[in-house]
């Protein structure tokens, strides 16, 4: 399977309203009362989209706190022993972290 893409999550959310569009058309046109194929297949993809969205956002948070906790660990660290590069390195991957959690929220 492959990873989640906000960008092909978005891909899917947007083909799938323009099927559902097209669906909804083809319904009128047709005065059909039951959901054409266009429209039930446009609900599936939209909904898969927005789900990998979801899980794209997610797995950037998670990683985003990774990056937090080791970065605060390096800068204690650094601070402790004098290391200032590390302290400093630490800080800037703390930071790094916080910005992609706070996209990502």
């Amino acid at each position: 399977m492959a990873e989640p893409s906000k960008a092909s999550g978005q891909y899917n959310s947007v083909m799938g309203s323009a099927k559902e569009a097209v669906g909804g058309a083809i319904e009128t046109v047709t005065g059909s009362t039951q959901p054409s194929s266009w429209t039930t297949a446009g609900k599936e993809q939209h909904a898969k989209g927005e789900t990998e969205i979801k899980a794209a956002e997610a797995k950037a948070y998670a990683e985003g706190l990774g990056d937090r906790v080791q970065g605060k660990i390096d800068s204690v660290v650094g601070a402790a022993t004098g290391d200032r590069t590390k302290q400093a390195q630490g800080n800037i991957q703390h930071d790094k972290g916080q910005a992609q959690m706070n996209i990502n929220a």
